[in-house]
């Protein structure tokens, strides 16, 4: 996942740490924390780790970028599927009211 690699090196220089001793206090390789520092990725398990190490929370730690690509596509799909959904949800609570209303009418 995408992280703020520019977060992590300043809270780590804030502490006056080295990324080797960023690495054993997170129990971290120190090419991990070479990767999220100089490529902005790391896994589920390393963000964990920076986060409760550099005490940063993890919505600050993640970066949600739209321009990608998947964000993207998964924009599309949502802006047809929630008006959809909409329409649908409201013809079937229609459909539900006049069949209560008919059910009471008849009875």
């Amino acid at each position: 996942m995408e992280i703020s690699s520019e977060k992590v090196r300043r809270a780590r220089i804030e502490r006056g740490w080295t990324q080797q001793q960023l690495a054993e206090v997170a129990d971290l390789s120190l090419r991990t924390v070479q990767r999220v520092e100089n490529q902005s990725v790391a896994s589920n398990e390393t963000v964990s780790a920076l986060c409760a190490v550099l005490e940063i929370p993890r919505s600050e730690l993640l970066t949600d970028d739209p321009t990608r690509p998947e964000h993207q596509a998964t924009r599309k799909r949502m802006q047809l599927l929630v008006p959809v959904t909409g329409m649908i949800g409201a013809a079937l609570g229609s459909g539900i009211t006049i069949l209560i209303m008919r059910g009471l009418g008849a009875g």
